[in-house]
């Protein structure tokens, strides 16, 4: 029965490491929706390397300083527990990954291609997993302080705060030492609009994302015992609330509509397996209303060129949903409880201090050695041509 037991559980967080991992296709080609035609390959391409990078750092660095686990033993030693070690470290690693795949969608259109793989391997290796082992490993005593103080410790089942929060605000530093893309705010004042290339990729993007996200929370159980319905109908009313604010708020707008799920999820992350339903729809929409809103401003009134708003949407809402699960996680709200407000709110502004210094540090480092930045003339002809050499579609047909 044990071999049994071991074996399920192998094969319940493989398909969550295989439906989080679907969900890079879903970053990729939001980006390639979202950018201009002339950046789509770029998209495509910085999703898939981010990846690899990511996998490198996580496997011989990022992985043992989160939970002291490293795989310099023997196969024997691996094969244990049917190989489930190695599994969760899949699962976790697509979570990781996670974060590059944020940033790549800030920083989109004028980000050079090699210093970003530098980023991804430093923020992988390091900065992430130092906020994680925090978080989700009793590191350096703050979740026993925590609990000694205010009587719970911080809770994040899926990652609101440790994955989407975290990814949101390294991209900040990122996006506003990049500087916006050329002609996109005037000096008179003027803004000029650069529409996405494809509603439909933008659309696919979305609902890949979506759909692997029930992995992405349900999955974080981790064991087949340990699995609730409640995290996944939770997860599907704060998809929905997102969603309808989002319509609402954004009127009718296509990149809000398909962009207000995701903020539901984002926020929901956190506290999905304490929430009762309808705290999760509000958790949701409250999400789906601070994307619209905050992506408008940032945009707009203080001209930060975060091009798929990364910052609003993961940065924002992530931050969001870590606090909201010490609010609607409470029994007075219908929640399961087990959780205080304190320790979600303290750990979410670490969480955000961490994420701030190390993506200065990373990428302000970057600018200054090496240059983080396509000149003007590279970035006016796209990072598909500048880079890679190829177009997404050929000018006119071959005649052959």
């Amino acid at each position: 029965m044990e071999n049994y037991q071991s074996g399920s559980n192998v094969l319940f967080i493989l398909l969550g490491a295989i439906m989080v991992l679907a969900m890079h296709a879903g970053f990729a080609f939001l980006e390639v929706g979202t950018v201009r035609k002339k950046n789509q390959v770029n998209a495509l391409v910085k999703i898939l390397t981010d990846f690899g990078m990511s996998t490198l750092a996580y496997f011989f660095i990022g992985y043992t300083i989160a939970y002291g686990v490293n795989f310099f033993t023997g196969v024997e030693t691996l094969m244990e527990k049917n190989g489930y070690e190695l599994t969760k470290f899949f699962f976790l690693l697509t979570f990781a990954a996670a974060i590059p795949a944020i940033i790549s969608g800030g920083i989109a259109e004028r980000a050079k291609f090699h210093p970003q793989l530098i980023a991804t391997f430093m923020i992988v290796g390091f900065i992430y997993p130092f906020y994680e082992s925090i978080a989700w490993n009793q590191a350096f005593g703050i979740q026993a302080w925590l609990k000694a103080t205010f009587g719970e410790e911080f809770h994040d089942f899926a990652g609101s705060v440790v994955v989407h929060a975290m990814g949101g605000w390294i991209a900040l530093p990122a996006v506003l030492l990049l500087g916006p893309r050329y002609g996109r705010y005037n000096k008179d004042g003027r803004i000029s609009a650069h529409p996405p290339s494809s509603i439909p990729f933008l659309a696919l993007g979305a609902w890949i994302l979506t759909v692997g996200w029930f992995g992405f929370n349900v999955m974080s159980a981790q064991t087949l015992d340990k699995i609730s319905g409640l995290v996944a109908l939770n997860s599907l009313m704060a998809m929905v609330g997102g969603t309808m604010v989002a319509l609402l708020l954004g009127k009718n707008d296509p990149g809000f509509v398909h962009n207000g799920p995701l903020a539901g999820l984002v926020a929901v992350c956190a506290g999905s397996d304490l929430m009762h339903p309808m705290g999760a729809l509000v958790v949701g929409s409250i999400a789906g209303g601070l994307f619209v809103i905050m992506f408008t401003l940032t945009q707009n009134r203080w001209k930060i060129d975060d091009v798929l708003g990364v910052w609003p949407l993961h940065g924002l809402c992530g931050a969001w949903g870590g606090i909201a699960a010490g609010i609607f996680g409470s029994k007075a709200l219908g929640g399961a409880g087990g959780i205080a407000f304190m320790p979600q709110l303290i750990m979410t502004g670490l969480a955000i201090v961490v994420a701030l210094a190390g993506g200065a540090i990373v990428y302000g480092s970057l600018k200054a050695f090496i240059g983080l930045r396509l000149d003007q003339e590279e970035e006016y002809e796209g990072a598909d041509l500048s880079i890679h050499r190829i177009t997404a579609t050929p000018e006119r047909e071959p005649n052959w």
